[in-house]
């Protein structure tokens, strides 16, 4: 993978700079119970920090399934090309070559009459009904479905992107409040340590903290396959197997509402690619039912010739008209299947408008149920909150509190943490729902 300089914002060894202990935390995944003992080849790895705009560019310029629909839609316009070439005419020539015991005898006889005889014959095929500009409207609506088909492979991909984006600044924060609860079980296990030395603890309180780094532990890891999982998704997307560890650079989410449902409705109408698609499949079976019925008009060959030395004449010019007589086959099956065709793909656009509304009402209440749970009465809350966690660590180790009550705040703190993370996560894949219906980038 070639990186351009315009993408490389952060690129560094991952020990070192202001969060190689994060990143180190991240990548090991046990830094809270194990020694770190790993040599610097096998975790050295370049950090690259991207906002969601590069990460788009790198996407538009490297995703090898994008490139793969391009190249289809080069070869639709080519068959445009092909279908505008008019039909190439055919030459026809006999001359004898054995007559009288002599081969090819040409010329002329003693007494100036010409012998041997040759025949020319030229023939171009005229089609009839406007059959030529038929199938260049039909070639040219198949190029519009091969891009409306590029544009679905786009849009389907660019969501399963940016879904792993934020999935993985969502796991790099949940990572980061299990590192900060590692480190302050890790100091109050300490401090216990000494408190059981000196007697003045029982042995089960520091076991049940023991316990608690054990789970933390556990959670880690599975926060991190997930992690891996998510990371190698988008490097796949980016056509990139190089060794990099992308770090999301996310913004604060959009609190501004989307534009009304109706124009959201209105927009997916005219952008979303797998309707479109069936606009498009529409437009090209009406064409082909007027292309079907200009087959039942016969097309007219027209045969210019030349004859020298023929049985009348030595010098014969003619003209040849050639046309099937339709008495029989008048392409009617086909015809029929066409109009057929037509009404079938009319039920399906009448449907997949009927899907598409719904689609777009869904994900605009979905959105809407998001955001008013990242509101600021929520984000106020998790603030004092985490004013009040502070002081419980503090107020255990000076026993003011419980080792029950620790917990049940330990825990209760975690839990509000990956809750707030959950939200806001959940607002932005809500928003990306809406973009992939509306075929738009709203947000």
């Amino acid at each position: 993978m070639i990186i351009k300089s315009e993408y490389m914002i952060s690129l560094k060894p991952v020990f070192k700079g202001k969060q190689g202990n994060i990143h180190c935390f991240i990548l090991l995944l046990s830094v809270f119970c194990l020694p770190l003992k790993v040599s610097a080849q096998e975790t050295m790895q370049d950090t690259l920090s991207l906002t969601l705009r590069q990460v788009d560019e790198l996407f538009l310029e490297q995703n090898l399934e994008l490139i793969a629909q391009h190249y289809n839609i080069e070869s639709g316009k080519a068959l445009v090309l092909q279908a505008k070439l008019w039909d190439d005419p055919t030459l026809t020539t006999d001359q004898n070559i054995y007559a009288d015991n002599k081969w090819l005898e040409h010329g002329t006889n003693p007494d100036g009459s010409p012998k041997g005889q040759y025949f020319i014959q030229l023939e171009q095929l005229i089609r009839t009904a406007g059959k030529r500009r038929k199938l260049i409207s039909m070639a040219q609506t198949d190029v519009q479905l091969s891009e409306w088909q590029f544009s679905q492979v786009m849009q389907n991909l660019k969501y399963e992107l940016h879904s792993n984006f934020y999935q993985i600044a969502r796991l790099l924060a949940v990572l980061q409040v299990y590192k900060e609860q590692s480190e302050q079980l890790e100091k109050l296990q300490q401090a216990m340590a000494a408190q059981l030395k000196a007697g003045n603890i029982a042995q089960k309180d520091l076991l049940r903290i023991a316990a608690m780094q054990l789970a933390l532990k556990q959670e880690v890891t599975e926060a991190g396959t997930q992690l891996e999982d998510n990371m190698s998704s988008l490097k796949s997307l980016l056509g990139t197997s190089d060794n990099i560890f992308i770090w999301p650079i996310t913004k604060p989410a959009i609190k501004t509402g989307p534009p009304a449902l109706r124009n959201l409705i209105d927009s997916a109408q005219a952008n979303n690619a797998v309707f479109r698609l069936e606009q498009y499949q529409l437009q090209y079976q009406l064409q082909n039912a007027a292309y079907q019925r200009s087959l039942a008009v016969p097309d007219i060959t027209i045969a210019p010739s030349y004859d020298h030395n023929s049985n009348y004449a030595p010098h014969y010019f003619g003209l040849g008209i050639s046309f099937p007589l339709p008495l029989y086959n008048r392409n009617k099956g086909n015809i029929k299947a066409a109009q057929w065709q037509v009404k079938q793909q009319e039920t399906n656009v009448s449907q997949a408008a009927i899907r598409l509304s719904n689609d777009v009402t869904a994900a605009y209440n979905n959105y809407v149920r998001q955001a008013q749970l990242v509101s600021g009465k929520e984000e106020n809350f998790f603030s004092d909150y985490a004013k009040l966690y502070e002081s419980i660590a503090e107020n255990f180790r000076q026993r003011r509190i419980s080792m029950l009550e620790f917990i049940d705040y330990f825990n209760d703190y975690k839990e509000v943490r990956l809750r707030q993370l959950q939200q806001e996560l959940n607002l932005r894949l809500a928003e990306e729902e809406l973009n992939l219906q509306t075929g738009t980038g709203i947000f």
